[in-house]
């Protein structure tokens, strides 16, 4: 619950809630929270320093119920609730069951105050999540020497400071506003940055497709952001700065983005799917080794799936069938084929061993044509065709 400025009771998912789903599809992040324990009486807004700082506060929970049940003023529990917030979306974005609090870290929590202080603290802890660590909680980024990592976290960000950015716009809080925009500048400006080096650079053609599906869905994240703003002429002007760089005016930022998203849409927009055969498999949450990669690259994934200790030979069963019914389900996709393919091919005859734990339906699947054919295109081959589309639309 968090109280809105009228006093009325507006309901949000309770810290403790939010930190349970966050166990629920990332267990293995208890051992790591263990390192980075909360600071005694820490707000939890004036965290974030530290890479792994988000790990310190989801362990905020109980704290964030202490200071909603000694009825502090609305601003302090809404700025620790964000922190929470943002802490727990950065840490399983990334994961088969993300925690759904983007509407609340992108616009409504914005909306709540139009306390100055307020919104410029949830702003520069908003800059400190940029500085977050990614590693074990992410298998889909691509770091650049001197650029940094680019993954689909920079979108979440990206959407997070446009939210900053509409509420300063709306209480004319001017210089707030332009650090904010600068922000956003500067963030998309590093990102062409990695996506011009790897087009520029033989060899990364298969960095050169991820990175363009993580630019386009980066500008949408940032889009669905800007959403939240009133329709004022103030925002307009922003608008006009930020908005739609996937679909309209080829002159911001060199075209980058609308290059990117024609990448995307001829040679990996089927690969956007969510998952869903995935994330009814409980034992996929068990480990970072298990986090899925950007698709269709999903070869050392399967291989993987194939031989890690922590897989028992039924749950290697349980991940190969929901390969198998999303390989019948969704239309077009490649990425699981090229998992099949990985773990296929690292099993050998073992595999065989495997299918005999399938139910029915599924041994009778793994053995059609489509999977057969697709199984057998060798991986250098595979990458091979995928950099021919990238040359072929780029």
């Amino acid at each position: 619950m968090a109280v809105g400025e009228t006093g009325v009771q507006l309901k949000f998912i309770s810290p403790a809630a939010l930190f349970a789903l966050v166990r629920n599809t990332a267990p293995f992040l208890g051992p790591k929270m263990s390192a980075h324990p909360l600071p005694l009486g820490a707000r939890l807004i004036e965290l974030g320093d530290h890479p792994f700082g988000f790990l310190q506060i989801l362990q905020g929970a109980e704290s964030l119920a202490r200071l909603h049940s000694q009825h502090v003023n609305h601003e302090a529990y809404l700025e620790d609730y964000f922190a929470f917030c943002l802490a727990c979306h950065h840490a399983t974005v990334a994961t088969f069951v993300p925690t759904d609090v983007d509407s609340k870290i992108r616009g409504r929590l914005w909306q709540l105050s139009r306390d100055r202080d307020t919104l410029r603290r949830m702003f520069h802890f908003t800059l400190r999540a940029t500085k977050w660590s990614l590693e074990g909680i992410s298998a889909r980024a691509i770091y650049l020497a001197g650029l940094g990592p680019v993954s689909g976290h920079n979108g979440e960000l990206l959407s997070v400071l446009a939210g900053a950015l509409g509420a300063f716009v709306h209480l004319q809080d001017n210089t707030h506003a332009e650090l904010a925009g600068e922000a956003i500048h500067q963030e998309l400006t590093r990102q062409v940055a990695a996506f011009d080096l790897v087009l520029a650079t033989k060899g990364c053609e298969l960095d050169a497709l991820r990175i363009a599906a993580s630019l386009t869905h980066n500008a949408g994240d940032l889009d669905q952001g800007i959403r939240f703003w009133p329709k004022s002429e103030r925002h307009r002007l922003w608008r006009s700065r930020f908005a739609r760089l996937a679909h309209e005016d080829g002159t911001r930022y060199g075209g980058a983005f609308q290059r990117a998203a024609r990448i995307y849409r001829k040679a990996l927009a089927v690969e956007g799917h969510r998952h869903y055969p995935l994330r009814a498999v409980k034992a996929l949450r068990r480990s970072p080794d298990f986090l899925l990669p950007l698709g269709p690259f999903f070869d050392d994934w399967g291989a993987t799936m194939a031989t890690h200790p922590l897989l028992s030979q039924e749950e290697r069963a349980e991940v190969l069938a929901a390969l198998i019914e999303g390989c019948r389900t969704i239309s077009g996709q490649r990425g699981y084929y090229r998992a099949l393919a990985g773990m296929s091919g690292t099993l050998g005859g073992a595999m065989e061993r495997v299918v005999r734990l399938l139910p029915a339906k599924a041994r009778s699947e793994w053995k059609a044509a489509h999977i057969r054919k697709q199984i057998a295109i060798p991986r250098a081959s595979f990458e091979s065709m995928m950099k021919k589309m990238l040359a072929a639309v780029r």
